[in-house]
Parts: structure tokens; C-alpha cells; sequence
């Protein structure tokens, strides 16, 4: 008799979680490139740019050392000094190495706050669109994602008023990622003012800032951090951070964050039972990134603006879309409103941004993320973080698809 593995057997919070819809166009993406079609993917957030020299160095010098051990569960000291000194230099937060919590990852530092804080039931509020993972950690440890709509209109933020009407006695968290991931939309000090001022009022709700793209800033927009905007908050805010972005080292998996140090201990807590610490190597080379040199940013940020500009003025010329300039991070979310309900070559009429996505794939070949897997529709996500020549390539691909439209 052969056995096999009973779906029942599934835990029943699984159900309610989705796969990355992100990481599933990347690979639907490369399953057609190897078939032999010419796929231009725009679909995920990874800069093209290489690990600066410096840090690859300090990772080739940890391993002649011997630093090749287990460390400290959530983070070496040298580290975690480093990022005491970050905060400190480049967000004005006052920060001790106990209030320090480094993870294999942003999203494990993130994922480690909630498994830490939330009982079954807690709520917590997340700005739509969002990053696609938001809600589903929340499901994943026992909590219930209340997404809140942010309109074009409101610059895709969350106001001081939705935010006020979103806060039950359930609530436990609120999340904030600015600039954001997928409209690159970034909130101004005097946004995060008005957004604290509401918190003052809710003494119990928990602040989780994701911070991730900082340095990823265009048009004079000036990051703000609402620890730092209202120092009264602090000790309810999680800032999280990470070297992925800004210093192009995604695969290395650092993610950081700064807190209240009783919190900062339950996550270390969590982390003990999972992973334990991150990759010895990849620390030190984090270690080099934070205290090192940031010169090459702004040659970077200058590609990645024209970038921007480039793939604004296509999409915005494109039949039936429309896309807002963003402040930082290196997303495009445009609007194709005007193309629902059109019909394509092949007579199929186009009812959502997932159609239109799909559409988009299969006729000329360029993968781009649906807005409603980020809670919002009808919009689409682009990463400009490719290749010029291949973004032009995808942009006039995009515009002839429109073109096809009737």
C-alpha cells in the first residue's frame, strides 16, 4: 500500500496564507525565458547593481579569519554597534546595543516582532497598497490584517482621519513603510506629525516602520522616521531596517531593527527557536557597509532617477495608463483603469489588473506584478532597478501592447 502525505494534516492557518505573488511572476518569468521566449521581468525588487567592493572585502577577510562560527543569536556586537551608530549619525534615534536586533533578513526581523507580540485576534493596520508579505506574517502568527486604503488622490498614505478610524481596542500594531514598496510613495515629517499625533491618543498601539529604501530618494524628497519625528512614541516603535537595498545585498540577508529593549529580547527569543543567527560572514560584511563609505549612492540614485524618468514618460503616454512620480525606492504604480474592459487582439476582454498583467506576459513578453496582490487595484508594479536598455525595451513593449487595445 502506498501512503501519501493527508492535506489534512496542514495546519488550518496555512489556508489563509498566499505565496509570494512577486516570487511566483519571476518564476512563471523564467519557466517561459526557458522555453525559448524573450521575457523582460519587471517584477521584482532586486537592484542590478553590485555589492560595493568594500564590503565584498570584509566578507573575504572574515572568512580568512576564521569568522565562521555561530555568533550571538540576533547579532555580533561589532554589529550591532555598527547599527547603534547608523541609527544615531543618520536618523537621530538614540539607541543602546540592548535595543539592537539583527535577523536573517528584514522580513525575519519583522516576522519575529509579530510572533512575539501578537495573540490570536490582534489586530493589525496596514496602509494599502502594501508589501505583499504584510498581511500574510500577520496571518501567519495569529493575527488579523486590517488593510486601510490609501488613495491616488492622498498620494497613496495613510491621513491622520483613516488612521484614526482604524484603530479598534483589538488593535496592536500599526505598520508604516516609507518610501514605499510598490508606489515608492514617501510620507513628509509633517505626515508622520499629523500620523503621531492619533498614536498619542492610542497609548497601546505598537509602531512597525519599515524603512528599507531610505537612501533610495529622488526630487529633494527628505527621509523622515516617526521615532525621530515624535520622540515620545519611542518606546512603542520597532524601526526596521536592512543592508539589502541601498547597498545592493540582497542575497547576503541582513535585516535590522531598533526598539524597546523588552521587545528586542522576545525576538531574540523567537529567533533562538528558528534560524538562530544570521550568516557569520554576511554580518561582517554588513559591518563594513553601515561604517563605510556612501559616496557610490549618489551615482546610483542618479541611474535609478533616470531610470524613473524614462519609464514615467512611456507609461504615461501609453493608451489607457497613468503613473505618479515616486519619492524614493525604485517602483513605478501605475494606473491601468483605462485599459479594463478593452479587448484584446485575440478578442479576450480585459477585466482586472491581473488579466492585464497576464496579458501584458503573454503577448509581449514583460512580467510586471498586478496591483490587487499589493491590496490595491486597478494598478500594476514595476521595478526600474534593470538594466536601461532593457527597461526601454519593456516600456515600448508595454506601450505597443496598450496600443493593441480596442
Amino acid at each position: 500500500m502506498t501512503l501519501h502525505f493527508d492535506s489534512d494534516s496542514l495546519s488550518q492557518r496555512l489556508t489563509t496564507v498566499k505565496p509570494s505573488p512577486t516570487i511566483a511572476i519571476t518564476r512563471l518569468a523564467a519557466e517561459l525565458r526557458r522555453s525559448g521566449k524573450d521575457i523582460i521581468a519587471l517584477s521584482q525588487g532586486e537592484p542590478d547593481f553590485d555589492t560595493p567592493e568594500h564590503v565584498k572585502k570584509a566578507a573575504k577577510d572574515a572568512i580568512d579569519a576564521g569568522a565562521t562560527k555561530y555568533t550571538d543569536v540576533d547579532g555580533t556586537p561589532e554589529l550591532k554597534r555598527a547599527i547603534v551608530q547608523k541609527f544615531k549619525n543618520e536618523n537621530g534615534l538614540d539607541y543602546d546595543v540592548p535595543n539592537i536586533s539583527v535577523g536573517t533578513g528584514g522580513k525575519q526581523v519583522i516576522f519575529n516582532a509579530f510572533s512575539a507580540t501578537l495573540d490570536e485576534g490582534d489586530e493589525v493596520i496596514i496602509p494599502a497598497p502594501y508589501w505583499v508579505s504584510y498581511p500574510d506574517m500577520v496571518l501567519l502568527t495569529g493575527g488579523v490584517p486590517v488593510t486601510v486604503e490609501c488613495r491616488e488622490e492622498d498620494g497613496f498614505k495613510l491621513t491622520a482621519s483613516a488612521l484614526e478610524g482604524a484603530i479598534t481596542e483589538r488593535t496592536k500594531w500599526l505598520v508604516l513603510n516609507s518610501p514605499s514598496n510598490p508606489t515608492g510613495a514617501g510620507y513628509s515629517r509633517a505626515e508622520l506629525k499629523a500620523l503621531a499625533d492619533v498614536l498619542l491618543r492610542h497609548p497601546k498601539v505598537l509602531v512597525l516602520t519599515d524603512d528599507m529604501y531610505e537612501h533610495l530618494r529622488y526630487d529633494g524628497w527628505e527621509f523622515s522616521t516617526i521615532a525621530a519625528v515624535e520622540p515620545r512614541l519611542r518606546e512603542r516603535v520597532l524601526t526596521c531596517n536592512g543592508v539589502s537595498k541601498a547597498y545592493a545585498m540582497t542575497g547576503w540577508r541582513i535585516g535590522y531593527a531598533g526598539g524597546p529593549a523588552e521587545l528586542i529580547k522576545s525576538m531574540a527569543t523567537i529567533q533562538s527557536q528558528s534560524t538562530t543567527n544570521p550568516s557569520s560572514v554576511s554580518q561582517a560584511a554588513a559591518v563594513a557597509a553601515l561604517t563605510g563609505p556612501l559616496d557610490f549612492l549618489a551615482e546610483r540614485n542618479a541611474v535609478f532617477l533616470e531610470r524613473r524618468d524614462l519609464a514615467l514618460a512611456s507609461l504615461n503616454s501609453s493608451f489607457g495608463l497613468s503613473c505618479r512620480a515616486p519619492d524614493g525606492a525604485f517602483y513605478l504604480f501605475p494606473s491601468c483603469a483605462g485599459v479594463i474592459g478593452k479587448q484584446t487582439p485575440n478578442g479576450r476582454v480585459l477585466s482586472s489588473d491581473v488579466e492585464f498583467a497576464t496579458y501584458l506576459l503573454e503577448s509581449v513578453g514583460v512580467a510586471v506584478v498586478p496591483g490587487s496582490a499589493f491590496g490595491l487595484g486597478p494598478y500594476f508594479r514595476i521595478s526600474f532597478a534593470t538594466a536601461t536598455d532593457r527597461l526601454t525595451a519593456a516600456c515600448q513593449r508595454i506601450g505597443e501592447a496598450c496600443a493593441s487595445l480596442r
